[in-house]
C-alpha cells in the first residue's frame, strides 16, 4: 500500500501523516509513506486545498484532517 499526504509541510499536514502512520501501525498495515511537498505534483491530484490524503493514488480527502475511524475505514483491505 502506498500513501501519500499532500501538502506543503504545514501543521495540518504533518499532523495528518502522523495520524494516518499511526492508524496504520495500530491495524498491523505494512505501508510506504510518501509526503509530497512540490506544488506541481500536487497540483496533479484533482483536490482544491491541502492537506490531502491518497491512498494507492486515490484520493480519500482533502482540506481537512479526517478522524481516525475514516482513516482506520480507508486504510482496511476490502
Amino acid at each position: 500500500m502506498l500513501i501519500r499526504i499532500l501538502g506543503t509541510g504545514c501543521a495540518k499536514c504533518q499532523r495528518l501523516e502522523q495520524l494516518t502512520r499511526e492508524v496504520a501501525a495500530e491495524l498491523g498495515i505494512a505501508a510506504d509513506f510518501e509526503h509530497v511537498r512540490e506544488m506541481d505534483k500536487i497540483m496533479a491530484y484533482p483536490i482544491m486545498s491541502t492537506p490531502a490524503l491518497v491512498v494507492d493514488e486515490d484520493v480519500k480527502c482533502s482540506g481537512r484532517i479526517p478522524s481516525r475511524e475514516e482513516i482506520a475505514g480507508w486504510l482496511r483491505p476490502a
